[in-house]
């Protein structure tokens, strides 16, 4: 049945299949396993989850840091989304890694 109210309406309902696959695949545990040395002791955010939500804002259009903003506009959806700042110092950080770390 199709319903013109709006109530319940997602806008981004194909990244909802996509967050699902990354947590049902096991890929967000991993990213969050390996990213972990970078994740400061009383961080909010979890990088690999950052990471993820970076790809998936990709996926959905986006391309930019900043598109990460269409997840967070639904956190029902997508949970919390990092800020702009913070996804920005992520991506900083680990471009700035030294190799071995990285591969470590």
């Amino acid at each position: 049945r199709v319903d013109g109210a709006g109530a319940g309406i997602v806008s981004e309902a194909g990244g909802l299949l996509l967050t699902r696959t990354v947590q049902a695949s096991g890929l967000g545990a991993g990213l969050s396993a390996v990213l972990g040395p970078w994740r400061k002791p009383l961080a909010v955010h979890d990088p690999g989850k950052i990471v993820t939500d970076l790809a998936l804002s990709l996926a959905m259009g986006g391309d930019c840091l900043a598109d990460v903003d269409r997840l967070r506009a639904q956190p029902a959806v997508f949970g919390p989304v990092a800020s702009d700042p913070t996804v920005s110092r992520l991506v900083r950080a680990l471009s700035t890694a030294a190799p071995a770390k990285a591969l470590s």
